[in-house]
């Protein structure tokens, strides 16, 4: 089967394409076609390594996916050869403490495919049977294989760990990125105002377009902070939104409001900042890591999405033998929205 992947870590000049031997199942897998693969910054991390990190080679890429089961596992029997699903790509063991109530996210062997197993960028997948479930009639298969990894993200990250309420203010750093386009569709529904920061002005466009509230050029302004207590009339966002680390994590402390909640899911920019501990105490702010979700999120999501008819904001659909552009345009911050692989028709 043809597949996208790495020998070793590096630059884009790493990836390759070429045919790789299909999958088996074990007795619990099920063998996915893959119809279509998203993109996520996951992908960028796996490829350039880290420390600590150790592949198999050659190592396929990828975590979302849609697709078709061609084949079961022994033991599975909840689902069917031909059932068009999804994959929720969180791989937790079932068995500890984090598991057993409930928080599949925390588990002491958290992994995600295409991180700890071979990934999606390629025809076929193998995944545990318990992680697929039937695709939203209302996407298509490239819409339903870039949304899960990012809307989970934004999920918890705003329902379950900041308790969004409707009426509250949100502060979404970077918009044009999938978590934060993600949080963007899923604050609105949720009845929030939401302000927005780019350093494009057809982003911020765009952005207007989806819902957001007020949009801010960080490139154009001074002071972002100070931009949104002027839009908040002084008092500040009650939550943050932040996926790009150093660079935002200064604008959150003096952004939001006394009592607020600054939530962070990942570090485009990078990992290391000063945090202001007298904003911190003083303000009683409330700083909350977030990593993908536990089981019961992504069941919470999945219905609230297909309830609202959420799509996700597709930047573009490209063919898997273009899996090097698509991802130096992703590197690149050039994209609005998801970049989906089409792997199959």
């Amino acid at each position: 089967m043809k597949a996208a992947f790495i020998r070793e870590h590096g630059g884009l000049d790493r990836l390759k394409v070429e045919h790789v031997p299909e999958p088996e199942p074990s007795e619990d897998e099920v063998v996915l076609d893959v119809r279509s693969a998203g993109l996520n910054h996951l992908d960028i991390w796996v490829r350039k390594g880290r420390s600590g990190l150790k592949l198999s080679e050659p190592h396929i890429l990828g975590s979302d996916a849609a697709g078709i089961v061609a084949a079961a596992g022994a033991k599975v029997s909840a689902v069917t050869v031909g059932d068009e699903v999804i994959l929720n790509p969180g791989l937790s063991c079932g068995r500890c403490e984090y598991c057993n109530r409930g928080e599949q996210s925390e588990c002491t062997s958290f992994g995600i495919v295409g991180l700890s197993s071979q990934g999606t960028f390629a025809e076929q997948v193998a995944v545990p049977a318990r992680n697929v479930f039937p695709k939203p009639s209302h996407m298509s298969f490239n819409e339903a294989g870039a949304f899960v990894l990012a809307y989970l993200t934004a999920w918890r990250m705003l329902m379950m760990r900041a308790r969004l309420r409707p009426g509250q203010t949100v502060l979404i750093h970077g918009i044009g990125g999938g978590v934060a386009l993600c949080a963007l569709q899923l604050a609105k529904l949720a009845g929030a105002e939401v302000i927005v920061t780019s350093s494009s002005d057809e982003k911020l466009d765009r952005a207007d377009k989806i819902g957001a509230d007020h949009k801010i050029n960080y490139r154009t302004v001074d002071d972002v902070a100070q931009c949104v207590k002027d839009i908040t009339s002084g008092a500040g966002v009650d939550i943050a939104v932040d996926t790009v680390g150093a660079a935002t994590w200064p604008i959150d402390f003096s952004a939001v409001r006394r009592g607020g909640k600054v939530v962070i899911c990942g570090v485009t920019s990078d990992a290391e900042a000063v945090t202001n501990l007298r904003a911190l105490y003083w303000n009683q702010l409330t700083i909350m890591g977030s990593t993908m979700g536990s089981n019961e999120d992504f069941r919470q999501m999945v219905k609230a999405v297909t309830t609202a008819k959420l799509r996700p904001i597709l930047d573009s659909v490209s063919p898997l033998e273009n899996v090097t552009d698509a991802m130096g345009k992703m590197e690149a911050a050039e994209q609005f929205g998801k970049i989906a692989l089409q792997v199959s028709t």
